[in-house]
């Protein structure tokens, strides 16, 4: 399938056309002979394309932004689920990268008043990028927002108003071993996550409380194994009830829920 897509896009020319494409020009054929050396020298696919499919969405992306996965699609339908009924609901989207979270929600929820957040000078380049793709296209428009998510100044204005924060915030312990693709690819503020992977969720949910108005829902993505240490995490606040953990199609655990207590 990458060599498909990758002829498709050496071409110009929708995946689909090469069904009925008989011949390759000398032009094409040399852009794809380059574009099948740098995928086997472990180049992301998406790079090579400047494009990756998430959801109902076709994001921008390369060097500099972390590639969005298909198992995050699934925090989004929880997301989404969770927003069912409420006209304008305002969403805080912490650690934003491509903007495939915070742009899927603003798109598949017309009202939703959704703020991205995001740290990485490099990555919100690319958040700011496909944030006005979305915007040209008529969805709602995303605020894109230059913040660290630990930050106590971060969003002093929403306090206590927000009716969803979702994450996928870097998780991956340092030192533990990634595929070469994601150790040369992938930006390090989107990976690692301190000596057991969860420093940046500790800070986030200091922010998550501070934000939510009380029932207001949390999603926080995390990796396979810390489907017990994160719900561990969110109930060890004292700030969530309702914390359970989520699978992915795979059926390895994938990401954490709970809503904001009442708070006193």
């Amino acid at each position: 399938m990458d060599a498909e897509l990758l002829l498709a896009h050496a071409l110009g020319v929708p995946r689909v056309a090469l069904l009925t494409r008989d011949d390759v020009d000398g032009a094409a054929a040399a852009r794809f002979a380059a574009l099948l050396d740098q995928r086997a020298g472990r180049v992301p696919l998406q790079h090579l394309t400047g494009r990756a499919p998430f959801r109902h969405l076709e994001l921008a992306v390369g060097p500099g932004v972390f590639v969005p996965r298909p198992e995050t699609e699934q925090l989004v339908e929880w997301a989404l689920a969770q927003l069912a009924g409420v006209d304008e609901p305002v969403v805080v989207d912490l650690g934003a990268g491509s903007g495939a979270i915070a742009l899927s929600l603003a798109h598949e929820h017309r009202g939703a008043r959704v703020t991205a957040v995001e740290r990485d000078p490099q990555a919100i380049e690319w958040t700011r990028h496909n944030a006005a793709l979305r915007a040209a296209a008529r969805d709602r428009p995303v605020t894109v927002l230059a913040g660290d998510m630990t930050d106590p100044a971060l969003l002093r204005d929403l306090d206590g108003t927000v009716d969803l924060v979702v994450s996928n915030p870097p998780y991956v312990p340092d030192g533990a071993r990634v595929p070469r693709e994601v150790a040369d690819h992938d930006p390090p503020l989107a990976l690692w996550g301190g000596p057991d992977g969860l420093d940046v969720v500790r800070g986030l949910l200091v922010t998550a409380a501070r934000l939510l108005r009380p029932g207001g829902a949390l999603g926080i993505e995390h990796a396979d194994q810390q489907g017990s240490a994160v719900p561990a995490l969110v109930r060890a606040t004292g700030e969530f009830t309702d914390v359970a953990d989520h699978p992915d199609l795979a059926g390895r655990p994938r990401f954490t829920t709970a809503r904001r207590t009442t708070r006193d």
